[in-house]
């Protein structure tokens, strides 16, 4: 075998949906066979969806995972296929499973289990011990999971290093952030040049609840060079042929390589994988290298996959949502009719006393260019009716947050009424400014089904507003709301700059505080302004309660407020500050 095609398919599957899953990785087994693919890999936790959480604590789900399993291994005959799934053999383990020719060959557990951020695996599985190379006709390649091969010395170097391997698959889920794609690929094509051997790697699509995947499986040659590159955010079939001579032919020039210590007797453990008789296959174009978006793209991108996913993953087809005018409910509006289709999306303006004109007209302006249906309620009349029914108990109390408060929870009912009757998801909008420092109104403005831009700054979402003008080659989303000062149109003339800091001095404060983990002491020392740090920090610490109750929303950041973010609401931990007051909005 002098040449090796390998087939990565990133797909999107969907969390528990086993029998569903399990026929798109067949259907995707049946492509890479048509294409002659001689080894196929697919990510991990492809039966299961990723991450199941707590359904593996459930028996028969992981007896149905590994029912399908058996499915694909038998499917595989005629080819080596390699795939990702919760396996149970005295202690549960994240696995991937590699079949060949019909028969299990063997499964790699993953060794190094995540336990930050958004990842508790060590919840659920136990920690894989060993490491195991395979050998098919003389090409000997090694197998592993996710996070093992973030790690310098973790078991792709020893399958390297003490097995020979000369290609190194890993299958993973990895979900996306901002300029993580970078690192990732700086980082494996470091590990294809430190240990002289290809390296593929196979990732998830798609969205599921707080995160999103962005794909974009790489193949990188034992030089460290790129040869393949899949798309983000897109389900795709990527294809390339390896020379499998070329890792040996590199060691020999890398003095590094010839370094190496003896192979360990018995370290990693070796199968021998029958070979398979060479069929004929189409000629094979030169392997695909995708383009990576650029920034703004690619977070509106990651935005619309994760609405699109966790709106059909959940059985709707439509969503409903509050149209102010304001810039927030005008970028999730865009985003819910690129990833729904504009007959999909109802808006719904709901103005009172202190709605302006502009702002009704910027809302109807919007829908029209979108071609998304929106409806009028005006909710003066109901707002006056609450009034009237809580003056006895008020009394002569002055107009305050209280009665500002009442007018989004009367949207937020409204909201739910057109939810429960026609079946449509609420589409919360506020942003991560707002979220952050409790900028919101409880069982107003926070209620609803998904909270798409929960995750996107202030000062981001301005940007990736004018980004998608520019792409539309108009103003989908109008000028004047890109300009105005943004208001929450609560009482009158009222900004946000009267309750906050401007948004392009909290949101560095912000980032500094909740994604780079940097004290209250640490940021001042390091420039921002000492009042505006006691005042965002702890406007964040005494809203963790308002978050709780929020809707999930996709993560963009390398930090996000849900599972990223785990504080204990009853909490009187105050970190040093100078002094300084903050306003909390109830």
């Amino acid at each position: 075998m002098a040449t090796l095609r390998l087939a990565l398919s990133q797909i999107n599957p969907t969390v528990g949906d086993v029998g569903g899953n399990a026929a798109a990785i067949l259907a995707q087994l049946d492509a890479a066979k048509a294409a002659g693919a001689d080894i196929i890999v697919f990510p991990e936790m492809a039966v299961s969806g990723y991450p199941p959480e707590d359904l593996l604590l459930k028996p028969d789900f992981v007896a149905a995972c590994m029912a399908a399993a058996q499915d694909i291994v038998r499917a595989s005959r005629g080819t080596t296929v390699i795939f990702g799934c919760p396996w149970l053999d005295g202690d549960l383990v994240n696995a991937a499973v590699t079949a060949h020719d019909g028969t299990l060959a063997g499964v790699s557990a993953k060794r190094f289990l995540p336990n930050y951020g958004v990842f508790d695996e060590n919840r659920y599985f136990a920690t894989g011990r060993g490491t195991t190379v395979y050998d098919r006709a003389g090409l000997v390649f090694g197998v592993s999971v996710c996070e093992d091969i973030w790690y310098p010395d973790g078991p792709p170097t020893e399958q390297a290093k003490h097995g020979g391997a000369r290609l190194l698959i890993n299958i993973s889920a990895s979900p996306y952030h901002m300029d993580k794609g970078v690192s990732r690929q700086r980082m494996l094509a470091t590990r294809a040049a430190d240990n002289g051997a290809f390296v593929a790697y196979a990732n998830l699509v798609g969205g599921q609840d707080e995160l999103v995947f962005d794909g974009q499986s790489l193949v990188f040659g034992p030089d460290g060079v790129l040869l393949a590159r899949g798309p983000q955010f897109t389900e795709d079939l990527l294809v390339c042929d390896l020379d499998i001579d070329q890792p040996t032919r590199q060691r020999l020039l890398d003095p590094r390589c010839r370094k190496w210590e003896p192979v360990p007797a018995g370290c990693p453990a070796r199968v021998f994988l029958p070979d398979l008789p060479a069929v004929p296959r189409p000629r094979l174009a030169e392997p695909a290298i995708a383009p990576c978006l650029g920034p703004l793209e690619e977070v509106y991108r990651a935005l619309v996959v994760a609405t699109r996913d966790y709106v059909r993953k959940s059985g709707f087809t439509g969503v409903t949502l509050g149209l102010s005018g304001g810039i927030d409910s005008s970028l999730t509006a865009v985003i819910a009719a690129d990833a729904l289709g504009p007959h999909n999306v109802l808006g719904v303006a709901m103005p009172t006393r202190f709605s302006s004109d502009d702002s009704l007209e910027d809302a109807e302006a919007l829908a029209a260019r979108l071609g998304i249906e929106c409806k009028t309620v005006v909710i003066e009349p109901i707002f006056q009716a609450f009034l009237q029914a809580l003056a006895p108990l008020f009394g002569d109390r002055p107009f305050d947050v209280t009665e500002e408060n009442l007018q989004p929870r009367i949207r937020g009912t409204l909201l739910m009424a057109l939810s429960n009757k026609f079946g449509r998801l609420v589409l919360t909008t506020g942003n991560k400014s707002e979220v952050g420092v409790g900028y919101s109104t409880l069982y107003g403005d926070t209620a609803g089904g998904y909270a798409v831009i929960k995750d996107v700054p202030k000062t981001l979402v301005y940007a990736v507003c004018r980004w998608r003008n520019e792409q539309a080659g108009l103003d989908l989303i109008p000028e004047r709301v890109l300009v105005k000062p943004p208001t929450a149109e609560l009482r009158p003339n009222q900004k946000d700059s009267d309750s906050l800091p401007e948004y392009d001095v909290l949101d560095p404060v912000l980032r500094a505080y909740v994604e780079l983990g940097l004290s209250p002491t640490t940021m001042v020392e390091r420039g921002l302004d000492a009042a505006v740090v006691d005042r965002v920090t702890r406007l964040v610490d005494r809203n963790e309660y308002k978050r709780r109750q929020s809707p999930p929303g996709p993560k963009i950041t390398p930090r996000a407020f849900g599972k990223d973010w785990r504080l204990p609401i009853v909490n009187r931990y105050a970190p040093k500050r100078g002094p300084g007051e903050a306003d909390k909005k109830p």
